[in-house]
């Protein structure tokens, strides 16, 4: 039940109705010091630390957890400092590691509001503030450039912004965004990102004539919603034209 926190000692847990507290202290084996990696295990004093662990059955889980203050041996050094647990708490927060892994997936899928609601319902609760500041502290992940990628624009304001997405258009995740929907814009990022060999685009010639130049040796294919839109587009013209010329038609 309590696996997450195997690198501290539970020395109790109380049955508190809505919420379970545990009791913990971390163990007496020499840390390093942070300054200059001499062992110690010289206690200068205390600390408690409270934070939220992961619910159980339901209920939410506070960890009371006494740290050591410890003296660094070494000639010259000599400063006090507070022990760290790796892989149990992290450094100024009031989650555990799990905790903390569970938030971080919870509000990447659903950002501020609606995982702040869903955290509250598996007692886990956590202000929409907190979860968006969380999401913020996410790292972006770091891929490579795919062999197959689409691009096109989007609207940031209808007929005054827009902006241009490019997608993996194998995986359909979306690999960037550029301010703007040029083809210098386009050009730039494509020579910064060279293995691209095919590209799915709409009908801009801006689009065509950045791949040209960056990529000239990559193959441009149409992408199936703008080749049915153009279908649909042109099939409507001609039946207005066949029903102009023929009336009796319609």
């Amino acid at each position: 039940m309590f696996s997450g926190l195997a690198p501290l000692v539970i020395e109790d847990v109380t049955d508190e109705g809505e919420q379970i507290s545990l009791r913990a202290r971390t163990p007496e084996s020499p840390v390093p010091c942070p300054g200059c990696r001499a062992p110690s295990g010289r206690v200068h004093g205390f600390h408690l630390r409270t934070v939220a662990d992961v619910s159980v059955d339901g209920r939410r889980v506070v960890v009371r957890v006494r740290v050591r203050r410890l003296v660094c041996p070494t000639h010259g050094c000599r400063h006090t400092f507070r022990e760290q647990v790796p892989g149990a708490l992290e450094r100024y927060q009031r989650r555990t590691a799990r905790l903390t892994r569970k938030v971080k997936a919870m509000v990447k899928e659903l950002a501020g509001r609606a995982g702040s609601r869903l955290l509250a319902i598996l007692a886990m609760g956590l202000s929409r503030h907190t979860a968006l500041r969380t999401l913020l502290r996410l790292a972006l992940p770091t891929r490579q450039v795919p062999r197959v990628i689409g691009v096109d624009d989007f609207a940031l304001r209808r007929r005054h912004r827009y902006a241009t997405v490019v997608i993996d258009a194998e995986t359909h995740e979306r690999i960037d965004v550029l301010a703007d929907r040029t083809a210098d814009t386009l050009e730039v990022w494509l020579r910064e990102h060279p293995g691209v060999e095919i590209v799915f685009r709409d009908g801009s010639a801006t689009y065509a004539e950045a791949i040209r130049r960056a990529l000239p040796d990559a193959v441009q294919v149409g992408d199936r919603w703008h080749l049915w839109k153009n279908l649909c587009e042109a099939a409507l013209r001609a039946r207005n034209t066949i029903l102009l010329k023929c009336p009796g038609r319609a």
